[in-house]
């Protein structure tokens, strides 16, 4: 649990920088949600970088189980932004309960796919 905290703090770490790679760091090559890659996910926070100046992200873990070797996180948070130009926050995505799955890749917890 320690660890994915730590993980999770190092990558809202690199979300508020607005560091694409450095947040794309903590996801697994091979993630996916539906027709969500990590590519995709790219694309996402580069969008969401160029129409706020500032974001942050707050988030809790509720809960971790382990199955079979991965984690299953599951949290509650919420990501806002202060849109460029304007300065008006917003709430960009909010979440309860959600579940993650992290796995070990070399020394690194990495987010893989969505829990059930």
């Amino acid at each position: 649990m320690s660890e994915l905290r730590q993980t999770l703090a190092a990558a809202a770490a690199r979300f508020q920088a607005m560091d694409a790679a450095g947040v794309l760091a903590h996801v697994s090559d091979r993630y996916r949600n539906g027709p969500v890659t990590k590519a995709s996910v790219r694309d996402d926070l580069l969008a969401m970088f160029a129409l706020y100046d500032t974001v942050r992200a707050q988030v809790r873990i509720d809960e971790v189980r382990m199955v079979d070797g991965a984690a299953w996180v599951y949290s509650t948070g919420e990501v806002t932004g202060r849109l460029r130009g304007i300065g008006a926050w917003t709430s960009v995505l909010a979440w309860e309960r959600e579940p993650e799955v992290a796995r070990r890749e070399g020394t690194t917890w990495k987010v893989v796919g969505p829990g059930p």
